[in-house]
């Protein structure tokens, strides 16, 4: 499977490394991409991430899922690159699966109108959620495919649910065993509510 991590200075380095590094290790081939002019970012915790692309040279591609890390500087940066709007807005119409924890849900997927009835963020902007805000760790709209989550502390569960969901539960459980992941519970909770994509 291809996926896409958005990356962009401010973003939130656990999500981002967590995301990343969980995917992998499921066989995923992920791409992170910059949206900025460099490859080199500053997280919000002043770590550096090096990107493997910039979005301006991949943005045409197609990927079975794109996700977006959080931190709030960089989910508003992330809000207003055009480039990585259009990708997103692209994704929903071919209904392939986007994710985003933390920040991003609210500030980036909820104003493009890319949210569907369900789904949560860091407490502090639930507000923006709009209608679709609802109380979970990790919440997937099988309507949208969109996949949310809430802060650093849900990334590695958030990150199985996505495994669950691009190469199926069993994946999901030899992943999170391999890292001693505790509550594998609460990724097949979510992953049995799941419509397969």
């Amino acid at each position: 499977m291809e996926c896409m991590v958005a990356i962009a200075n401010g973003s939130e380095e656990i999500e981002t490394i967590a995301i990343i590094d969980t995917l992998r290790r499921s066989g995923a081939t992920v791409t992170t991409a910059s949206i900025h002019d460099h490859l080199l970012i500053n997280g919000s915790r002043n770590i550096k991430i090096e990107a493997d692309q910039l979005l301006s040279q991949i943005h045409t591609q197609t990927f079975d899922l794109i996700v977006l890390p959080g931190g709030l500087e960089g989910a508003n940066n992330f809000a207003q690159c055009q480039l990585l709007t259009e990708l997103l807005r692209t994704q929903k119409q071919q209904k392939r699966l986007i994710a985003a924890i933390c920040a991003s849900p609210a500030i980036v997927l909820a104003p493009l109108g890319l949210l569907g009835t369900r789904s949560t963020c860091y407490p502090s902007f639930f507000d923006r959620l709009g209608g679709s805000g609802v109380e979970g760790r990790v919440v997937y709209d099988t309507t949208e495919a969109v996949v949310t989550s809430q802060a650093p502390g849900t990334a590695l569960e958030f990150a199985l649910v996505l495994v669950g969901l691009l190469y199926g539960s069993e994946k999901a459980q030899e992943v999170g065993d391999a890292m001693l992941f505790e509550g594998f519970y609460r990724v097949v909770e979510v992953l049995n509510s799941c419509i397969k994509l």
